[in-house]
């Protein structure tokens, strides 16, 4: 399959961190099919009203105990997987080497396949503020979520954003150069 022929992986998980924001920017991509883990299908009842993924993309849902759809990332399918936005559990899983969710074994797969990764934890600063269906609220993350992220940043063939506008510019960047 040729890189021009390659699809992008979009994963969301139970983070609610620039839900919206995240739905706008998957939906202005072309080839995107969008995993979504049973904690993100909850989020996305509780953002209905603005977080719409376009109907042209094809969406997998975590609904088998093996995610057999991790199989596309071995038939090359994929030229990029994003992980936005990015639940604190689903990082520490990641960073630990567990794959025993959809998000979780994507990200497992997409390592051992060598597919280039974008990673958008929703805890990446001491304090945070963020947009959850009732408005705006302080985040306050553990020391151990920001360790993971630190973790995360050493993994090779994934660039993690820190802030949902570095997510959009490395997103512009990746898909001017695939």
């Amino acid at each position: 399959m040729s890189e021009n022929e390659k699809k992008w992986a979009w994963v969301l998980t139970g983070s609610g961190h620039f839900f919206n924001e995240t739905i706008e920017l998957i939906n202005t991509l072309k080839n995107v099919d969008v995993f979504v883990s049973k904690a993100a299908e909850e989020v996305l009842v509780m953002y209905k009203k603005k977080g719409k993924i376009s109907k042209d993309i094809k969406i997998y849902k975590d609904n088998s105990a093996s995610s057999v759809s991790v199989g596309k990332f071995y038939k090359g399918t994929y030229h990029t997987l994003v992980m936005a936005p990015t639940s604190s559990n689903t990082v520490a899983k990641c960073v630990y080497g567990i794959s025993d969710s959809l998000a979780s074994n994507i990200f497992a797969q997409a390592g051992k396949c060598k597919v280039f990764c974008i990673y958008f934890p929703c805890d990446t600063a001491p304090e945070l503020r963020t947009f959850a269906p009732s408005g705006f609220v302080d985040v306050f993350p553990r020391d151990i979520d920001l360790e993971n992220v630190k973790k995360l940043k050493k993994f090779s063939q994934t660039d993690v954003a820190m802030s949902f506008k570095d997510l959009e510019k490395k997103v512009i960047w990746r898909n001017k150069s695939v």
